[in-house]
């Protein structure tokens, strides 16, 4: 058995280009699918975020329409509920890389606002990438590799093909010309290789040791991979 690092989120909004604070969070069955998969493959979870807070849930995660029926949200709400590593998070300040066999970032806009700029997310995000150990980045959480830099300051993830959510989705999902800035522009800025796939449809990249989804259906689909890639 082996433990597998989930980083998420501690914010619980995410302040738009007009400085509204729109509630966030991390996505419900980003973090569901995979933990689900994880734990029955036999291998324990540990939750980090910044400040050792506990992540905080977006409330529209657990709506109905977001779960294919209201089934299936009291399902993943369940999970939730029953998932004590959520509240004995570590702090991610703290956090060494090897004590965990592979890391694990689920989304939500909650990263937009804090783990964009979150320098020890940054550091870990580049060590695991050099580390060669499965690294998997789902949705809105590949803006955590906007903080990930070398040495020479480039993007530690330049040249690294990646799915993300896309500027198609955003604008579906009503926030595109509310945003700040859109995470597929700003990878792209910083050289990272977005693979853009149909919106909502699952979309997973693997590129050596990262293994990326595009949106909420991908989740399940980059589980599978990073635990062929654990073995």
């Amino acid at each position: 058995m082996s433990k597998i690092l989930f980083v998420m989120t501690g914010a619980d909004h995410w302040t738009l280009a007009d400085g509204t604070k729109h509630p966030t969070g991390f996505w419900a069955e980003e973090a569901v699918a995979p933990y689900e998969a994880f734990k029955a493959a036999g291998h324990e979870v540990v939750v980090a975020t910044p400040g050792g807070v506990v992540p905080p849930v977006d409330q529209g995660s657990l709506a109905a329409e977001a779960n294919g029926g209201q089934e299936n949200a009291d399902r993943i709400a369940a999970v939730l509920a029953a998932m004590t590593e959520l509240r004995a998070a570590v702090r991610l300040e703290d956090v060494n890389l090897d004590d965990y066999a592979a890391v694990f970032y689920p989304g939500g806009h909650g990263p937009m606002e804090d783990l964009a700029v979150d320098a020890d997310s940054g550091k870990l995000l580049t060590l695991a990438l050099e580390s060669g150990k499965p690294l998997g980045v789902v949705c809105h959480a590949p803006a955590a590799l906007l903080a990930a830099a070398k040495g020479d300051g480039t993007n530690t993830f330049a040249g690294y093909r990646v799915a993300a959510f896309t500027n198609a989705e955003e604008t579906q999902a009503g926030f595109a010309d509310k945003a700040k800035w859109l995470l597929q522009d700003r990878l792209t800025e910083a050289g990272v290789q977005v693979q853009v796939g149909e919106p909502w449809v699952p979309n997973v990249v693997v590129d050596r040791n990262l293994v990326t989804g595009q949106n909420p259906a991908s989740s399940a689909p980059l589980a599978v991979e990073l635990l062929k890639k654990l073995g």
